[in-house]
């Protein structure tokens, strides 16, 4: 598969299938592409995906799959219904956050605090 060999090109193609609802990419990193159009030419360092009424829970997980494997940091999964946001470092390193939770963004957005609640207001 493209993913181990060609981890740019890999998140291309998961990008048109892929895109997340919001992303971020340090500025470091920006500043080595040079002035390209379009979509970043790489993983982000976040992903935050938001479960539409329509979304199904299967299709979100593939999706968090697909960005932890192409290199992202930390991919955001916000639930609205539930009031809940999961937050995936890996596959096995996951937070289920309530309302009386902060989003910390660790070293992969460093200084990013948000409350759960603000997220729903």
């Amino acid at each position: 598969m493209c993913i181990q060999r060609r981890p740019a090109l890999s998140w291309l193609l998961i990008l048109i299938r892929y895109a997340p609802d919001v992303s971020f990419v340090r500025c470091e990193r920006v500043v080595t592409v040079s002035d390209q159009e379009g979509y970043w030419p790489g993983a982000p360092d976040l992903a935050i995906e938001v479960i539409s009424p329509h979304d199904l829970y299967t299709d979100v997980e593939e999706k968090v799959i697909e960005f932890l494997q192409t290199g992202t940091g930390m991919v955001l999964v916000v639930n609205p219904r539930r009031h809940t946001a999961a937050v995936y470092r890996a596959m096995a390193d996951i937070s289920i956050l309530t309302e009386d939770d902060t989003i910390d963004g660790e070293d992969v957005v460093p200084g990013w605090i948000l409350a759960v609640r603000d997220v729903f207001v």
